[in-house]
């Protein structure tokens, strides 16, 4: 089975997604965002768009979202999720990572699972200020309105919080969810 790609956007976590898929026994691989469309496509099931310092410096991230595979965006790649399908992005209210209690509306598949309430660890610098048509809004906080967003249909998911660093609440979960969407 091909494995899924965990795209570094030059954010300080992407090591730690690619080291928790492997713990969880999921066939992965990080490349870099400069891999070309091709090789993404023609050589994994599912792309996990990682977290990094600005859009500018997205790369060719943009261009998977028209692969036809599940993308999985955290943090940034949700940012490039919500902009790449015609929502926008603004400077969040508060900056920093920090711990927030996030509220889910909808767990939809990928957060599947989870209660109703979960602690998790985010950065706020920037957030998702409308969410793309066809997406809805999973989760939301006291700081931000929104917290996750899907188009089920497409297999599109983002998340403004990072799942694989130990302060998130079960954060295997997110990840052993895109694993099965994957396979779907």
């Amino acid at each position: 089975m091909r494995p899924l790609f965990v795209v570094n956007n030059f954010g300080q976590f992407n090591h730690l997604i690619l080291r928790m898929l492997r713990d969880l026994g999921i066939s992965a691989e990080m490349v870099p965002n400069t891999t070309p469309v091709h090789e993404v496509t023609n050589r994994c099931r599912g792309v996990i768009l990682g977290g990094g310092p600005t859009l500018e410096r997205a790369g060719n991230s943009p261009l998977y979202l028209e692969a036809g595979l599940p993308v999985l965006g955290i943090c940034l790649g949700l940012h490039i999720i919500a902009e790449g399908f015609g929502g926008s992005v603004t400077q969040g209210k508060m900056g920093g990572y920090g711990a927030v209690q996030v509220e889910i509306a909808d767990q939809d598949k990928i957060l599947m699972g989870y209660p109703q309430t979960i602690r998790v660890w985010a950065s706020h610098a920037d957030e998702v200020a409308c969410i793309p048509e066809g997406f809805t809004c999973l989760a939301s906080s006291l700081v931000c309105d929104v917290e996750g967003i899907a188009c089920s249909k497409d297999r599109v998911y983002g998340l403004q919080w990072h799942p694989e660093v130990s302060q998130s609440e079960d954060g295997r979960r997110v990840y052993e969810n895109f694993d099965r969407i994957t396979r779907e």
